[in-house]
């Protein structure tokens, strides 16, 4: 089984669409291989590591790093352009805030340990992007694990605490220290890395080479 190792934070749409992506790159490889298989690992990354625990207003941020109104609404206009192919509409003037990732990159490497975390991952995607939930709020985190299947309280006690904190800082500076500052990135089976949302031709090419 191969693993495709997944840097990416909810917070970043083209993470959103680069899954897509990887989906169809897999689809592709296994109509020429049909016993193909895959494992999916996520990886945590910071976006924007200074974000205050308690979110901060989403339009002001990105005013502010982009230079203005205008460049924030043909970035919102870009993403959209590319999500549509894929299914994913984006809803981005729903978002009130930009959230803090941590306590969602603790609850995704929770649920990995457990067991696949993508209905739980592409769930996170779905609040931040087409609802406009605030994915930083830790009773919002224990509520959409139960929506996938997790006991919630359990889920609520674990992100209340300060369990597996320094873990995810940890591997989210050691994927920094191997030089990956650009999400989503892949790296397929340890070997090959794919920097940014690729056609699923490219993603697939990596898979084939991987394999071979």
């Amino acid at each position: 089984m191969l693993t495709i190792d997944i840097v990416s934070d909810i917070v970043c749409p083209w993470c959103f669409i680069g899954l897509r992506r990887l989906d169809l790159a897999i689809a592709e490889v296994r109509r020429e291989m049909p016993d193909f298989t895959c494992r999916k690992c996520w990886l945590p990354f910071f976006l924007n590591p200074q974000t205050p625990p308690e979110g901060e207003p989403y339009l002001p941020f990105l005013e502010q790093k982009f230079g203005g109104r205008a460049p924030v609404e043909a970035l919102f206009e870009r993403v959209r352009a590319a999500g549509r192919p894929y299914g994913i509409d984006y809803a981005f003037e729903k978002i009130p805030l930009r959230a803090n990732t941590l306590a969602a990159h603790r609850l995704i490497h929770w649920a990995q340990q457990r067991g696949d975390a993508e209905p739980l991952v592409e769930r996170l995607f779905v609040a931040q992007f087409q609802r406009g939930e605030h994915v930083g709020d830790q009773g919002l985190l224990a509520t959409l694990a139960g929506e996938c299947g997790y006991p919630a309280e359990e889920v609520a006690a674990y992100l209340a605490s300060s369990q597996d904190v320094a873990e995810v800082r940890a591997m989210e500076a050691q994927i920094r220290a191997m030089g990956i500052s650009m999400v989503p990135t892949f790296i397929v089976g340890g070997q090959r890395i794919v920097v940014g949302a690729e056609d699923p031709s490219v993603l697939a090419s990596a898979i084939r080479q991987t394999l071979a």
